[in-house]
């Protein structure tokens, strides 16, 4: 019979509860209204949220179909408190027999915190007055050294407080819509997801914030390539069939080499989504991206660069969908202009899948080593033993300056990456 109505704390208007007798003294005293922490509420709304249809009960059925959650994220202050009120709650549910799972959530992920710097003014009377690092202008001398920095609403200097996490109190947080407004909202997305994995604190960086624009300054120059807008691949399903009729046994070596990156690359992104270190799958497509551009301009018409025509599309093809959870309005443009025929929106596209044949190696790369101290590169054919890689380092010119008056003490191969010759 204490219905909350909006207008405050329903108990707060029960005289019948609020006035009562000290339990100690005997006295008149009033009850304590507030009866429960703000977490309360959160620490059972995920098992209403799969109730939806429920109107007479708390819970019902239906939340047991989708509890548990799959994956919990939150900072350390949830991770302390909100974890361990919804673990106590759903145990009281559970109990009550309102639900059949034991824990709420299957997995936790605590993310790290932000940090920024924090600048400040000490007054002879008064509290400390902190000062958004963006209202700062630090000064540096002629060697960038810092030597100051002052507010820029009265130029007058303001003390610096290092580095710490972003808080009202310190007045040091960033407005994502100041970073929307200047370079848009994948532009601080792609920063804060390259940064840093998701567990670590990530340090804000102005610089990193506009290394980031320029990526995607990049990406876009990629989709719109003069070779994008020939005849022959002039939409979508042309783009498609293209591919879809290639000969990929038709690459040169180099142009093998090429697709191998492209693919070997989308083989650990798709490996890091899976344990959410999105900071390395975006390092994968910067190298996708270099490794695109390294790619000759070609004459689609002439059959012996068809082979760059292929593995430019489809590496900007895979390129675009792998980013397309990171960069979504981006991303979603250049599948307009990249795209091949899978779907309109890249977001109802196939994720893309590495070729298990295009990561076969014929040739591998080895970095030699003389006593530990890198001095050359070889290649050898796919499958080459040890006694042939051996031979390839020893005999390439360079290695042989190094050699040269000495003996050979050791010889170490790590298959596939590298062979050190140990010399005395």
């Amino acid at each position: 019979d204490c219905v909350p109505d909006g207008s405050g704390n329903p108990l707060n208007k029960r005289a019948d509860f609020v006035n009562c007798k000290c339990p100690k003294c005997g006295k008149a005293a009033r009850r304590e209204t507030d009866t429960m922490d703000t977490f309360v509420d959160s620490s059972w709304y995920y098992a209403r949220f799969a109730s939806q249809r429920s109107h007479t009960a708390m819970v019902d059925r239906e939340t047991n179909y989708w509890m548990p959650v799959d994956q919990y994220i939150g900072g350390i202050e949830h991770a302390i408190l909100h974890l361990l009120y919804s673990r106590f709650w759903s145990k009281v549910m559970r109990d009550m027999k309102l639900v059949s799972y034991d824990e709420p959530f299957s997995r936790l992920l605590t993310q790290g915190m932000v940090l920024n710097e924090i600048f400040f003014r000490k007054p002879t009377a008064g509290r400390i007055q902190y000062f958004n690092p963006a209202d700062v202008e630090v000064r540096t001398d002629d060697q960038g050294k810092r030597i100051g920095a002052i507010l820029k609403s009265d130029g007058q200097p303001v003390e610096p407080g290092g580095i710490g996490t972003m808080s009202k109190s310190k007045n040091n947080g960033i407005d994502p819509q100041a970073l929307i407004d200047r370079y848009g909202a994948d532009t601080a997305r792609l920063f804060t997801m390259f940064a840093s994995p998701p567990e670590d604190t990530l340090e804000w960086s102005d610089e990193g914030v506009a290394g980031a624009h320029r990526f995607l300054k990049r990406l876009w120059e990629l989709g719109n390539k003069p070779e994008y807008r020939l005849p022959e691949f002039d939409d979508p399903e042309k783009r498609l069939r293209f591919l879809q009729k290639f000969d990929w046994d038709s690459l040169t070596g180099e142009q093998k080499k090429t697709r191998q990156l492209v693919h070997s690359l989308l083989e650990q992104a798709n490996r890091d989504f899976g344990k959410r270190q999105f900071n390395t799958v975006v390092a994968a497509a910067m190298k996708m991206v270099n490794s695109i551009y390294q790619i000759p301009r070609f004459d689609a018409g002439n059959m012996s660069q068809r082979g760059f025509a292929a593995i430019t599309i489809e590496a900007v093809d895979i390129l675009v969908r792998m980013l397309s959870p990171i960069v979504p309005h981006i991303a979603h443009v250049l599948w307009t202009k990249v795209g091949a025929g899978q779907a309109e929106a890249v977001i109802d596209a196939r994720w893309p899948q590495p070729d298990p044949k295009a990561l076969v190696r014929d040739i591998i790369e080895y970095v030699v080593q003389v006593n530990g101290k890198v001095r050359s590169w070889i290649t050898v054919p796919a499958g080459s033993g040890e006694t042939e890689t051996v031979a390839t380092a020893l005999a390439d010119a360079t290695v042989q300056r190094f050699l040269a008056g000495k003996e050979i003490k050791k010889k170490i191969v790590v298959p596939g990456k590298l062979v050190n010759i140990v010399v005395i």
